[in-house]
């Protein structure tokens, strides 16, 4: 018979009944909220067998259309992450994800997406501030008492800022940038090169290292989206927005990227502030440049899918990207990458991926860059 864990960083299921190779399975919601539909878990015992994994009740998930034709990521060492046959039905049992494979090893790992992990975290942290010319602060700490690691490179007179992880589950946003700060830090690297000449960036890799640990979908340790918190954030509720906006408050933003993920749209695309009450002259003209630019640099990024553009004036202010823009009147977007896969140009092996995450991170920065000259 096999076993079923998720007694670790990130790690989220909970095992409803086990029978020889299959299981039925349901995720765990984000403490002190309803939102659910993470999940991380390890198979053990399964080496040649035929696995089938129900996971149950999806119908009552945070986004129940992001499992139509999603299949879930899977890995026997942890660091080549593959998609296993899934199949989603709608009818059974609340709304079941039916996860089947045939593992060659004894152990295998799924998730909703390939995790970052905390301690990976700490290990890109540790290595980008080693390197020259790169500074670290810790903007303050989460619930939980994690830092709220910054680290800040370049002399140039333009303020740059890009967080990820606002939502933990979210986790290609992390792989997101350990492709830009490779890149920023590479000394062969021309375009990290000329940005750092040009602009004082301030890069924040995990916004939410609390919910990330804890294996939450989109919260904090307290079941605070920190993604509405950007109008009021408190110390009690969202010290992690708090410390990340007053450190802009010190510094100035004249470009401000938070990085996401998509559950339910199978591609890349931005959101971006065209409803915020004081728009300035040409701010969404500036924004819309950065997107032309970036789609044609690059088929992992289009403009003709996602979400709804906000009507004057009605532009949600609790979010980072709408704040930011009305607070210092930039250029602010927020970057969706999808769970599923950019369909435009699609992996069939592995879907949406860590390596094409990281590798956008990169086009973004050279998108900036060219933004930066026109």
């Amino acid at each position: 018979m096999i076993e079923i864990s998720q007694a670790f960083d990130s790690g989220n299921i909970e095992v409803l009944s086990i029978d020889g190779a299959e299981a039925r399975l349901a995720i765990r919601k984000d403490n002190k909220s309803d939102f659910f539909q993470w999940f991380h878990f390890r198979v053990s015992g399964c080496a040649g067998e035929s696995l089938t994994l129900r996971l149950t009740g999806l119908r009552q998930s945070a986004y129940p259309m992001g499992w139509p034709n999603y299949r879930a990521a899977m890995s026997l060492d942890r660091q080549d992450w593959n998609r296993a046959d899934t199949h989603w039905d709608e009818g059974a049992d609340g709304g079941t994800l039916i996860i089947r494979a045939r593992p060659a090893s004894d152990i295998a790992w799924f998730a909703y997406f390939a995790p970052y992990s905390l301690e990976r975290h700490h290990d890109l942290v540790a290595r980008i501030a080693a390197c020259d010319g790169v500074g670290y602060s810790s903007l303050g700490q989460s619930l939980d008492g994690r830092p709220i690691d910054c680290l800040t490179m370049g002399s140039g007179p333009r303020k740059v800022w890009l967080i990820a992880r606002q939502h933990p589950g979210e986790s290609m946003a992390e792989w997101w940038m350990e492709g830009a700060l490779e890149a920023l830090t590479d000394p062969t690297d021309p375009v990290g090169r000329e940005l750092r000449r040009r602009c004082r960036l301030h890069i924040v890799p995990n916004a939410n290292p609390d919910g990330s640990f804890r294996g939450h979908l989109r919260t904090n340790a307290a079941g605070i989206n920190l993604n509405r918190e950007w109008a009021e954030p408190g110390a009690e509720r969202s010290p992690e927005v708090l410390a990340i906006r007053t450190a802009m408050d010190a510094s100035g933003v004249d470009f401000f990227m938070d990085v996401h993920g998509d559950e339910a749209i199978p591609a890349n695309f931005t959101a971006g502030f065209e409803g915020i009450p004081d728009l300035r002259e040409g701010q969404v003209e500036s924004y819309n440049h950065y997107r032309s630019i970036l789609e044609r640099r690059t088929p992992v990024f289009q403009t003709a899918l996602g979400y709804p553009v906000a009507s004057p004036g009605k532009g949600n202010l609790t979010m980072a990207t709408n704040q930011v823009a009305q607070r210092f009147g930039c250029v602010a977007m927020t970057l969706e990458m999808p769970f599923k896969d950019h369909n435009p140009a699609p992996c069939p092996r592995q879907g949406w991926s860590p390596e094409r995450s990281k590798r956008l991170g990169r086009d973004c920065l050279g998108a900036l860059l060219e933004w930066l000259d026109s």
